[in-house]
């Protein structure tokens, strides 16, 4: 019976299919028996409850192959490889209008159908290969009836190269410029073919093409930096901008005061890193010369890092421009991991380094990411703000191979003494709150924990009496400050003020 198989057809469709002339009478029926509910002109679905915006989303390519059969995904579709911000995809068929749908809208245009080059894709439809994606995108177009323009911008195209080429390299730019001159031909886009190949040329430093995007011009220029990041410094920025302006003086203190807080601010610093010593032993490192046989290195590491918090000419310089920057980090970096050699002291990576899932600025992109984040810090009113600021901006790039945490707190701390404020110091309770707000910032842009981190860390730095190395150590010890932060956490204990009681 005709009308059965209809209905069976009908049962075996996608949550979401264009009706046709075949099952035209039958989908009316379900419709009207509330089975089927529909979408738009054509576009019907089983689902009866979600959203109708949600039902076309999540099946999207299969609508756009009922509505354009064998149709080309094309220019600005292509290269972004999903819908536009207002939800248009555009593409190429051999007829048809735009059709609008709940949160997409499907743009066909008349061109030429899929080349050898080009991909086949979902429910029989084709991707227009890369190098077709960027010649068409080329060619202008303007923004009409409240739908964005099909073709990307200039500056998109330029960003788009620029990733290319710091994600895959040079190499993979070139392997790109051939296979857009094999394409050309076939298109009859010639002159947008010389325009690309100058454009990245221009990016390779062997052409001369006007350039318009900030990260494109950087790299022409030989300093590259990773706009992800600049992001994310930009939401940091904003955050510290709106921070309640706060200033904690630092105190006059004795000699003896100034020594045991530049003690405490190198042993909790490397004990951050995993160089753990007893108290009484780093003592003796730093005041005594004394170098354990069983771990240089790692005495070396704090004793480098105590000769640059205790030098209070040193703590006071902070860099002005990008050559200054560059030469504050490589020296302290130097002083630092002088025991460790194989670490190559103060010298940039040479790889690529990473902290879990959390993979770090590429080495070609350093100085150029340092450059432009000191741009921002420099802007920040207060001392609290250019700090936090600084121990990111380094702790995110880690232009270093090792040694990265203690050379972003010393930039840090130099930042509030160059201004005679107080020093941020982080024990070893306060690891895990210092970790995992800066995991919060890295990872999922909310720069809020970071923030409030390292204001309870300061004012717990000012409220602690740095007389002596051993009054001191009893004053932390009452803190909970040398307590493991996972023993911390088991225990329920936390970093405590000073005079402070347990309960």
């Amino acid at each position: 019976m005709p009308g059965m198989s209809v209905a069976k057809s009908l049962h075996q469709m996608p949550e979401a299919f264009v009706s046709d002339k075949a099952i035209t009478r039958q989908v009316s029926r379900m419709v009207k028996a509330g089975k089927l509910r529909k979408l738009a002109s054509r576009l019907y679905t089983r689902d009866l409850t979600d959203r109708p915006e949600a039902v076309v989303a999540r099946n999207l390519w299969q609508i756009v192959a009922g509505f354009f059969p064998g149709a080309l995904i094309a220019d600005r579709t292509a290269l972004e490889n999903a819908p536009a911000s207002d939800g248009s995809v555009c593409l190429v068929a051999d007829r048809g209008r735009d059709i609008h749908l709940p949160g997409h809208v499907l743009r066909p245009r008349r061109g030429a159908g899929p080349l050898p080059s080009d991909r086949p894709f979902l429910a029989e439809l084709f991707l227009s290969a890369t190098a077709r994606a960027y010649l068409e995108n080329m060619r202008p177009s303007r923004a009409r009836g409240g739908l964005v323009a099909r073709t990307l911008g200039r500056a998109e195209i330029e960003e788009r190269l620029d990733a290319l080429i710091r994600r895959s390299g040079e190499e993979a730019a070139n392997r790109l410029r051939d296979e857009i001159r094999a394409t050309a031909p076939s298109l009859g886009l010639g002159a947008e073919a010389a325009a690309l190949d100058a454009l990245i040329g221009a990016l390779l430093g062997t052409r001369t093409a006007a350039l318009t995007a900030p990260a494109a011009m950087a790299r022409r220029h030989g300093r590259p930096f990773d706009p992800a990041r600049l992001a994310l410094f930009g939401t940091l920025h904003a955050a510290l901008r709106d921070h309640p302006p706060l200033s904690r003086i630092a105190p006059d203190r004795t000699t003896e005061g100034s020594a045991t807080l530049a003690f405490f601010d190198a042993y909790f610093s490397n004990f951050i890193e995993g160089t753990e010593f007893d108290v009484g032993e780093a003592a003796d490192i730093v005041f005594r010369g004394y170098i354990p046989n069983e771990r240089p290195e790692d005495a070396h590491d704090v004793l480098g890092t105590w000769r640059i918090v205790s030098d209070d000419r040193e703590m006071r310089r902070t860099p002005t421009n990008a050559a200054t920057l560059e030469a504050l980090l490589k020296s302290r970096h130097a002083t630092i991991m002088e025991g460790r050699p194989d670490r190559r002291p103060g010298s940039f990576k040479q790889a690529e380094n990473r902290a879990g899932a959390t993979v770090f600025v590429a080495p070609e992109l350093v100085a150029g990411t340092l450059s432009h984040g000191l741009e921002l810090c420099r802007s920040l009113e207060t001392p609290f703000q250019r700090a936090a600021f600084m121990m990111f901006l380094i702790t995110e790039v880690h232009p270093f191979a090792d040694g990265n945490g203690r050379t972003a707190r010393i930039m840090m701390n130099a930042e509030l003494v160059a201004a005679g404020e107080e020093r941020i110091i982080v024990p070893s309770v306060y690891r895990a709150n210092y970790l995992s707000a800066l995991r919060a910032l890295s990872r999922t842009g909310r720069p809020e924990p970071m923030i409030r981190m390292l204001d309870y860390a300061q004012k717990w730095t000012a409220a602690v009496d740095w007389r002596s190395v051993e009054e001191t150590r009893r004053e932390l010890d009452a803190c909970d400050a040398f307590l493991d932060a996972s023993v911390a956490e088991e225990e329920g204990k936390r970093l405590r003020m000073p005079g402070l009681s347990a309960g």
